[in-house]
């Protein structure tokens, strides 16, 4: 098979059918745009749980005079010496399961809503005495929250025990459906590049019938006579992917480093870094590829029956 021939046939191909070949890129560019993107937000929420868990603790929250009025919980009074201490000697005593336990005051818990909450108009309102007491407990393992809170829940002088992980959870539940709905459109998005690479295929295939003909007529095999079309189709999924490489370039770049720069802003998250982009831009390039030469080989087997 001749280099040359092949080469001017694809190129003849992508002229011809301009604005179809235009289609297929677009459509390739931004399913595959969103295809990468999927990748790297399923990495983003892996990334992020593993730094989150690591750090989330199990609160237990103390009665304290107020609550001792409202809540049925601490309906036997606010918390004693005596029940803090007796458990904090049951929390020492779990030395499986706990890593590390913090005891935060009134006066303590009260600075650290200032701190977070101190332009809210409620902020005003508050005093030490109504904040809670607690314990921040670190377990060794995340996921035996329960044991906890089967341990200290309805005891006198506990208000409640509250996991910071279900928190996170509902969070990384909301990302977790964003990520489906991306790959969903995706999906969507594929099945349109595919129809349009079969139908650019075989438009191409029936203006260059006579050609085609010719060359079934001297002998040429059924592979050489296909080839040109099926690289059109590659050569066009090639370009479609190599622009969704650059929109997952530019989108990492613009919004995590420089312009929106989120990595400044948003301190508290450890976003994915370069390297995860950059291994997703392989997979592309490559489905960019398969993807329409496959159409195109099943579609001239089944249409066209050159």
């Amino acid at each position: 098979m001749r280099a040359q021939f092949v080469l001017s046939e694809i190129g003849v191909g992508l002229r011809r059918n301009l604005t179809m070949t235009f289609a297929v890129i677009v459509s390739v560019a931004l399913s595959l745009a969103l295809f990468g993107g999927s990748l790297l937000m399923s990495d983003q929420v892996s990334t992020m749980k593993g730094y989150w868990y690591d750090k989330v603790n199990v609160s237990i929250f103390l009665c304290n005079k107020s609550d001792a009025q409202t809540d049925v919980n601490c309906a036997k009074g606010a918390v004693t010496e005596d029940q803090k201490k007796q458990i904090r000697a049951d929390l020492d005593k779990m030395t499986t399961l706990v890593q590390r336990v913090t005891y935060e005051s009134q006066d303590q818990a009260y600075k650290h809503y200032k701190e977070q909450f101190g332009n809210s108009p409620l902020a005003g309102s508050l005093t030490p005495d109504q904040m809670q007491e607690s314990y921040r407990i670190k377990l060794k393992d995340p996921r035996k929250y329960q044991v906890i809170a089967t341990a200290f829940n309805g005891r006198d002088g506990v208000q409640s025990v509250q996991d910071q992980k279900g928190i996170l959870d509902n969070l990384f539940q909301l990302l977790n459906l964003m990520n489906r709905a991306a790959l969903g459109v995706m999906a969507l998005m594929l099945l349109v590049a595919l129809l349009l690479i079969v139908n650019t295929v075989r438009v191409s295939a029936f203006s260059r019938r006579r050609e085609t003909g010719i060359m079934r007529l001297v002998g040429a095999s059924g592979f050489y006579i296909q080839a040109p079309f099926i690289m059109e189709a590659a050569v066009a999924g090639l370009i479609g992917g190599g622009l969704a490489c650059v929109f997952l370039v530019v989108g990492r770049y613009f919004t995590i480093d420089h312009g929106m720069a989120l990595s400044s802003k948003l301190t508290l998250i450890n976003f994915v870094g370069w390297d995860a982009v950059l291994t997703k831009l392989p997979l592309i390039l490559a489905t960019s590829v398969l993807m329409p030469a496959l159409a195109a080989f099943f579609a001239l087997r089944k249409y066209l029956k050159v």
